[in-house]
């Protein structure tokens, strides 16, 4: 299907940003991330969307517009959720978006679980739904950081029809603008790239004057890389067709006669007036979203805007100066690795620092990473002109890696001996790792930038730990609390004494109170898992096995 089919085009932007609970720290981000996301999606040059915003809301006001807001909908109609706020889990780690009265302990009653969402999604006849999640999963509330304990959002929230953006990944926090000490309310550095993606029109990868949910999300992703944040957005997707979320000035219709049938639906409630050129309400109705420009149609070549400047800059480039031609493969940032390492229960309790061996691919110093021997020819790519990809294939949104040179952009008569033409080579590097106190199994420790560098030189991946947390012979863990169990002679549960058990910090002499019973359990404070993130550890619970009557008398007997 080439097309976007007429429908109507709402969004829903619902902030939280001060809660009632202390336990939820306030948020500054999250109404500066609804206004500013509201000023594009309903712009009609742009985004020509209806919008609601709902900021600071109750648990049950958030319900009760989240299910108005998927009623009554057309299969053609186009759906834009926007969350900013905190994210929680129970015990069980089902998802919850926290609302102004939400209470931790309380998340069935007082949040709004992702099992309600997702039952107002797969109830909804509108086939396309964008939901975009500003709210992390991945930790204890750091100053700035919008989450809790890690979550499945795919299988929290995915289903047919449904594109899901997500501010981080299982490893990371959603993170409030440049400056975590400002006071001055900005947006999130997610929905600030968004805003500006969407706004400039960068997000505009290949210039056809449409942005794809795939487009934004590249953009998003590169945006944050480059700039430096301390997270990497997530999307899974399962979409019939593209789906266009914003027009760019390439693709804004000049003054078009008026349409001889007004759109059935109403027209996008604007703001504030429309940027210069940008066409009416009723006219932005009236043109498919998601169709190319009509033929004839001349459009002025785009120039840089914030993001390809942003990323000049990143490579030492000078904005105001042609790009030399194609001399080298074009530089893509490398994969993401991940490592699983065994440690000890001293060591993921208390913390450690551990050397550890990282086999990646570095760029190869023979060639600098150009993939051609010495003072031979690189020669741009015949098929696809140097860019390193070629059309969308059916079914897929985005281009497609060229077929003749596999993305590189370049083809390479006479390859460099040391790297067959990749440009890298692969090492083993050793790299100093600092674990944290209070890790568990299953946690992974993100190494930025240690991952493989990318082909033609390309910025590396990051590396990421996965701690493997071997049992302890004796002390079983359960959360940042350890249990053993002793078994005694009757002779010392009668009359008391002392008994030597062992605790992270080596073996202890604890005492046993006379009298004590067969399955009582003595809590030795302060000698478990330390917390990860607070001071102090957990406790150490010594369950205590009496043997039975071993034929001596005790007193009285």
């Amino acid at each position: 299907m080439p097309g976007f089919p007429a429908g109507r085009r709402d969004a829903l932007l619902i902030a939280t940003g001060m809660y009632e609970s202390p336990a939820l720290k306030p948020l500054r981000s999250p109404r500066q991330d609804c206004e500013g996301l509201a000023a594009v999606l309903r712009d009609p040059g742009i985004g020509g969307f209806q919008v609601q915003q709902l900021v600071d809301a109750k648990s049950y006001e958030v319900k009760r517009a989240l299910e108005q807001f998927f009623r009554n909908r057309g299969r053609e109609d186009l759906l834009l959720l926007h969350l900013s706020c905190h994210g929680i889990k129970d015990d069980e780690g089902h998802l919850y978006f926290a609302t102004q009265d939400t209470d931790k302990d309380l998340p069935a009653s007082t949040a709004v679980p992702a099992a309600f969402l997702h039952d107002q999604m797969a109830r909804c006849r509108a086939r396309t739904i964008v939901v975009l999640l500003d709210c992390c999963y991945s930790g204890a509330f750091l100053p700035g950081a919008k989450g809790d304990d890690y979550v499945q959002v795919k299988e929290e929230l995915a289903g047919h029809g449904r594109a899901i953006l997500t501010a981080t990944n299982r490893t990371e926090y959603a993170w409030e603008g440049d400056h975590l000490e400002a006071s001055a309310p900005q947006p999130s550095r997610f929905t600030g790239a968004l805003i500006e993606g969407l706004r400039s029109g960068d997000a505009d990868t290949d210039h056809d004057g449409r942005i794809t949910v795939t487009e934004l999300y590249d953009y998003v992703y590169e945006y944050l890389h480059h700039s430096g944040a301390r997270q990497r957005p997530r999307m899974w997707a399962d979409l019939e067709y593209r789906v266009t979320l914003a027009r760019t000035a390439a693709g804004r219709p000049a003054a078009d006669p008026p349409a001889a049938d007004p759109p059935a639906a109403d027209p996008p409630a604007a703001s504030r007036p429309a940027a210069a050129g940008a066409p009416s309400a009723a006219e932005s109705e009236t043109t498919s979203w998601n169709s190319p420009p009509a033929e004839g149609e001349q459009t002025p070549p785009p120039g840089p805007g914030l993001f390809t400047r942003l990323k000049d800059a990143f490579n030492g480039v000078d904005g105001d100066l042609p790009s030399p031609p194609p001399h080298r493969q074009l530089a893509r940032r490398g994969q993401d690795a991940l490592l699983r390492v065994e440690f000890p229960l001293t060591e993921t309790a208390l913390g450690t620092l551990r050397d550890i061996q990282a086999d990646t691919a570095v760029v190869c110093d023979r060639c600098q990473g150009a993939g051609a021997g010495a003072g031979t020819p690189v020669h741009p790519c015949g098929r696809c002109n140097g860019i390193g990809t070629s059309g969308p294939e059916p079914g897929r949104d985005t281009s497609v890696p060229c077929r003749a040179c596999h993305g590189s952009g370049v083809r390479i008569p006479f390859p460099c001996h040391a790297c067959t033409g990749d440009g890298r080579v692969r090492v083993t590097r050793t790299l100093t790792l600092k674990v944290p106190g209070g890790v568990d199994h299953g946690t992974r420790i993100q190494l930025a930038g240690e991952g493989e560098v990318g082909p033609g030189g390309g910025p590396p991946g990051d590396l990421y730990i996965e701690v493997v947390e071997l049992p302890h012979p004796e002390l079983e863990r359960r959360g940042d609390d350890l249990y053993l169990t002793r078994r005694i002679p009757s002779s010392l549960a009668r009359g008391g004494g002392t008994v030597a058990v062992t605790t992270l910090d080596g073996s202890k002499s604890v005492r046993i109170p006379a009298g004590l019973r067969s399955g009582q359990a003595l809590r030795l404070v302060g000698h478990g898992a330390m917390h990860l993130r607070g001071g102090g550890r957990g406790d150490l619970l010594l369950h205590l096995d009496v043997d039975k009557d071993d034929g001596r008398a005790g007193p009285g007997r």
